[in-house]
């Protein structure tokens, strides 16, 4: 029995609401805003409009297809220009034993004030680990999600305890505490008399799990590997160029235009964990609403943030990357040398047992095993 055929209808195709003009105004933005999550975009478009209708001109009906579009709509329309590169560092930290029996473990953080600090470094060592090389010390606060970054040159004691000193004087809060890995860099003496002298107090994840600091372990990768890369910089004149970078325009850009977002809760919705998140902000505006923090100070970053640029702070972030890279070390590596590798003797190689006359049973069982051996190496 044949189907009767199905009647030729017209194929309608929907017109799309917004304009290529406004797909390519979007990626730019997406572009200076760090290619950032498209909730996160979208909670930064009113921040960014004023500087957007500077750039482009746009028109009262373009305005509200910007903000009226969605971030599942952001996702679909940014799918061709997304970075799909992927790669996988892994750190170079040691677990160190002094002082690590004195410091209480903490695994899950439930924050409601301000001045929880997770702190963690990433290495500028490129492919090889000789010698001496930089390092960052990123920093990031649980409540806001401020970040502040600290190059140095080594991850000496001393050198990681006077960066530390440094981000605590640029933070627009009071730190209360520190929780670090169980790196040789911060179980020391030298950083436990400065978060002694500074009435930090110390807390410290398990070795060699690092999911016991997310929120450390995102940043290294969004606000240090995505930025700088994987190059290899082991120069006083790399180091200063990179906390050029961190202390202004990176700074600024991160903290006052580009929104983050919190974890809310997570429900369990059949098999799947649906997770709950707040309310878009950037770092600064958590810190306002909050009420907590150094008032003077965050008054004068909402003032200053009404005077800056985002693209123009883009547009220095990139130059500087520029002379960042050109400074990275190009000479090859030496390849490390070759552990000597056991070889067996062949059979010939082995001397051909002594000839003797059995006296005992000692004897006896000495002559089966080399009965056996030579058996079993086919030199009989």
């Amino acid at each position: 029995m044949r189907h009767p055929a199905w009647p030729e209808r017209p194929f309608r195709r929907r017109e799309p609401v917004y304009p290529e003009r406004l797909v390519r105004i979007l990626e730019s933005v997406w572009e200076a805003t760090q290619r950032a999550w498209s909730v996160r975009l979208k909670a930064a478009l009113p921040l960014w409009m004023p500087w957007i209708k500077k750039r482009w001109a746009l028109s009262t009906e373009e305005e509200r297809l910007l903000l009226a579009m969605s971030p599942a709509t952001i996702d679909r329309r940014l799918a061709a220009h997304r970075n799909a590169v992927r790669r996988r560092v892994y750190g170079r930290t040691k677990p160190g034993h002094w002082l690590m029996r004195t410091i209480p473990i903490q695994t899950e953080w439930n924050v409601r004030e301000v001045g929880w600090v997770e702190a963690d470094t990433v290495s500028h060592a490129g492919g090889s680990a000789a010698g001496v090389f930089a390092s960052t010390l990123s920093e990031v606060e649980l409540f806001s999600g401020w970040v502040e970054l600290e190059a140095t040159l080594g991850k000496g004691a001393r050198d990681v305890a006077a960066a530390a000193d440094r981000l605590k004087a640029d933070m627009p809060f009071q730190q209360k505490g520190m929780d670090t890995d169980c790196g040789e860099e911060f179980i020391n003496y030298a950083m436990e008399t400065w978060c002694r002298d500074n009435h930090v107090r110390r807390l410290r994840s398990r070795p060699y799990k690092k999911d016991d600091q997310a929120h450390i372990e995102q940043k290294n990768g969004t606000h240090v590997r995505r930025l700088i890369g994987w190059d290899r910089y082991d120069t006083q004149e790399a180091v200063d160029a990179l906390n050029d970078l961190y202390r202004n325009e990176w700074r600024l850009l991160t903290n006052l235009f580009l929104p983050s977002v919190k974890l809310q809760r997570k429900l369990r919705v059949a098999s799947r964990i649906k997770r709950l998140y707040h309310e878009a902000q950037t770092p600064l505006d958590r810190l306002w609403e909050s009420g907590q923090g150094h008032r003077e100070k965050l008054l004068d970053l909402r003032r200053r943030r009404l005077r800056l640029d985002p693209f123009e702070l883009a547009r220095a972030v990139e130059s500087k990357l520029q002379r960042i890279w050109s400074l990275a070390s190009r000479s090859p590596s030496a390849a490390a040398p070759r552990a000597s590798t056991k070889r067996w003797p062949s059979p010939s190689e082995y001397a051909p047992p002594p000839l003797f006359v059995p006296h005992s049973n000692c004897d006896i069982k000495r002559l089966r095993a080399m009965h056996w051996r030579d058996r079993c190496l086919g030199t009989n």
